[in-house]
């Protein structure tokens, strides 16, 4: 018996540690070192790259899948379901929800952000933080600060008769809604 039950565990812990790589090469998505399926804690290098991931990502273009976390660094373009950490590229794209820092030209979120949005183009479905960009737009503020050209929060619905919690529903060079 306890002969079984230490193969049991040996399977289990070997199950467990085959679930996860430290470190992925890909051209594309189907011509990888591990395919999409396998989770990647470590360091993913990639033309085209696309795993659930809690590691540092270099590449072209980086999509994560599932709710993934860490660093992601592409030239062109960062996508994710739903992502914690920071996204660095011309492109940020989360499908869901993203918490941390998005830094590109445009960074785009049709969930719920919390944290900071630097980029050219900042839109956001819900915001919890700040954004710094020439065009900043929020469907539902919830709290936040909006700091460029132009500001709008979809939610605020007059223009400074809620101040201090709402300042108007666009703005020139500052926005925010508590």
């Amino acid at each position: 018996m306890k002969k079984l039950i230490m193969c049991l565990a040996v399977a289990l812990m070997s199950i467990n540690v085959m679930a996860s790589k430290p470190f992925n090469m890909s051209l594309t998505p189907d011509v990888a070192i591990y395919g999409q399926s396998v989770l990647i804690k470590g360091v993913t290098l990639s033309l085209w790259g696309e795993n659930e991931q809690s590691s540092l990502a270099l590449g072209i273009v980086n999509g994560t899948l599932g709710f993934s976390s860490g660093v992601d660094w592409a030239l062109a373009l960062n996508y994710a379901d739903n992502f914690t950490g920071v996204k660095w590229a011309a492109v940020n794209y989360t499908k869901g929800n993203t918490v941390g820092w998005d830094a590109g030209f445009l960074n785009y979120s049709t969930g719920a952000m919390k944290g900071v949005y630097t980029g050219v183009i900042n839109y956001v479905a819900r915001l919890k933080g700040v954004q710094f960009g020439l065009f900043n737009y929020v469907d539902t503020g919830d709290s936040g600060v909006q700091i460029g050209l132009i500001n709008i929060i979809g939610n605020n619905n007059v223009w400074f008769s809620d101040m201090p919690e709402q300042l108007a529903p666009w703005m020139l060079f500052v926005n925010w809604r508590f």
